[in-house]
């Protein structure tokens, strides 16, 4: 699922109607870089829910991929945007 797309997103939700702030946060700034991004909604599929978090070692949903690897979740994904290598990473 993680490598059907360049950039994936786990979210609570989906991108057209967010059910938290912080996956709400993520989609605007993907949005904001025209990103075509593929995403599961976490709160659908409990399984994937508990799954992801264990195979990230990271305890919090958003959880964003780009070419299979785990960036990180919302806060640092605002990092990364704020200065520039968000950016990078998605168009390498």
């Amino acid at each position: 699922m993680i490598r059907s797309k360049k950039v994936f997103l786990f979210l609570k939700g989906t991108p057209e109607s967010p059910k938290c702030g912080f996956s709400l946060r993520v989609i605007q700034i993907l949005k904001n870089l025209h990103v075509d991004f593929g995403y599961c909604n976490v709160l659908e599929e409990d399984d994937i829910r508990q799954g992801i978090k264990e195979y990230a070692d990271w305890p919090t949903i958003p959880q964003l991929y780009i070419d299979g690897k785990f960036i990180g979740g919302c806060d640092i994904a605002e990092e990364l945007y704020r200065s520039g290598e968000l950016q990078k990473c998605i168009s390498k």
